[in-house]
């Protein structure tokens, strides 16, 4: 028995309702899921094999609408990356009975607890996961503490050596406002940018040696809140001070930069529209 089997799950059965008129709308669904084991969130179709959360989704979404679904996401999550708000869309297929409560239980009874679907809503119009997202909020989780937690493993760093906490908040303030973030992304394909707008950089103590790191910016590039996350804990380790994030900024050249962080520690947390 596979996860698409259609004995398994109630997508079997049809969706109770449809738009009304044949108005043009949208379903909008916020997704939660452990990106452990999947290769990334953006659908690999040439690739057989290749397990992604996007692919896995699409098919889900396709076999209870019984048509064809194309989706598209506030944020393509790397290998290894989880999220709790990612927001997906896709237009409701021409002649398709839907109805949103009916398809988040059955994509979530096929798919979780690895992939839950959170909330599913019809919206009017031409709706956009990624296009019309104002921004998006990410979450870095650190163990700091000299045993690993068995119980955070998947979803935090484990760093066992002390973090000052002051240096890391005052490494993290010349992130906010909008600055070339060559420096902490992958090269940028020609005609590209790798200018962002940060609007809030900020580390949270949450007790017995857990820190949050919160980044919320317009968008993100290739890579990014990972760079930042793996510099600012050389910092914290006393390897940089806080006083040479602007000049690593300024220098728009990787190599500046610290490594990049583990992707188990990263969480795309938020999407605001």
């Amino acid at each position: 028995m596979t996860l698409f089997d259609a004995d398994a799950s109630p997508s079997a059965e049809p969706a109770a309702a449809a738009p009304a008129d044949g108005a043009a709308a949208t379903v909008r669904m916020v997704v939660a899921y452990d990106g452990t084991d999947f290769s990334g969130f953006a659908p690999q179709p040439g690739q057989p094999g290749v397990r992604t959360v996007g692919g896995v989704l699409t098919e889900a979404v396709s076999k209870v609408v019984r048509a064809p679904v194309e989706l598209t996401c506030a944020g393509r999550t790397d290998a290894g990356v989880h999220a709790w708000g990612q927001v997906v869309s896709f237009p409701v297929p021409a002649g398709a009975a839907l109805d949103p409560g009916r398809l988040g239980s059955s994509v979530t009874s096929m798919l979780g607890p690895e992939v839950v679907v959170r909330s599913c809503e019809v919206v009017a119009g031409a709706f956009d996961a990624r296009r019309d997202a104002r921004w998006r909020r990410y979450r870095y989780t650190i163990v700091n503490r000299p045993v690993p937690d068995p119980f955070r493993d998947r979803y935090a760093w484990w760093v066992p050596e002390p973090l000052d906490l002051r240096v890391l908040r005052l490494a993290a303030d010349p992130f906010v406002g909008e600055h070339d973030f060559a420096s902490f992304c992958r090269r940028a394909a020609e005609g590209t940018t790798t200018v962002r707008r940060v609007l809030d950089s900020t580390w949270v103590d949450e007790g017995d040696g857990v820190l949050r790191y919160e980044i919320r910016a317009t968008a993100f590039c290739w890579q990014m809140v990972r760079s930042i996350v793996g510099t600012l804990v050389e910092a914290g380790l006393g390897r940089r001070t806080a006083g040479e994030m602007l000049a690593i900024l300024r220098a728009r050249r990787r190599d500046a930069a610290g490594p990049v962080a583990p992707p188990r520690g990263l969480c795309l947390w938020e999407v605001g529209y």
